[in-house]
C-alpha cells in the first residue's frame, strides 16, 4: 500500500523496498501473518510523532477520579453532620469519590445500628448530588460506604 492510500499489488519485499527508498519512505510490515503479507510506505517517524501526539492529548483530556474520605461518629451532632455533608457536597461536585465510614469505639460496637442511621440520615443530606456506588456495610470495629458523584 502506497502513503496515499493506494494499492500497489503483490510484489517480492526487495521491489517493495526499492519503491520506498526511491520515496524516501519507510516500508512498514502491517500484517506479517497474512499470506502474503502486508506491508505500507510511510514515513514511520512522523506516524509514531502523530501516535504520541494522540496518546497525550487522550491523556491530557481523561478525568482522574480521587476517593475522599469523610469520617463521621455514631453519636455524631446535627450541626456538625451539616458541615460534614457542605464538605462532601463539594467533593462530589468537584467529581470525587466519598468514602464515608464510621468508627465504633468500645460500647458503641453493641449498637451499630445507631451508626447505620447516622449513615441514612448523611445519604439524605446528600441525596440530591450523591449516588450510592457501595451501601453501608461493618468491616471490623468500622462502618463504610462509598458515594459517587450523581450523573
Amino acid at each position: 500500500m502506497a502513503e496515499d492510500g493506494r494499492q500497489l499489488g503483490v510484489m517480492s519485499s526487495q521491489e517493495a523496498q526499492r519503491i520506498a527508498d526511491e520515496a524516501d519512505l519507510d516500508l512498514v510490515n502491517i500484517s506479517p501473518k497474512a499470506n502474503p503479507p502486508v506491508c505500507k510506505i510511510m514515513d514511520y517517524g512522523k506516524y509514531r510523532f502523530e501516535q504520541n501526539k494522540r496518546q497525550k492529548e487522550a491523556k491530557k483530556n481523561q478525568k482522574i477520579v480521587v476517593l475522599k474520605e469523610m469520617r463521621l461518629s455514631a453519636t455524631i451532632d446535627k450541626h456538625d453532620m451539616e458541615v460534614k455533608a457542605k464538605n462532601v457536597r463539594k467533593f462530589l461536585e468537584a467529581g470525587d469519590k466519598v468514602k464515608v465510614s464510621i468508627r465504633f469505639r468500645g460500647r458503641q460496637l453493641a449498637h451499630t445500628e445507631q451508626g447505620r442511621t447516622v449513615m441514612q440520615l448523611f445519604l439524605e443530606m446528600l441525596g440530591d448530588c450523591a449516588a450510592v456506588e457501595k451501601n453501608a456495610k461493618m468491616e471490623g470495629r468500622s462502618m463504610f460506604m462509598i458515594l459517587a458523584p450523581k450523573a
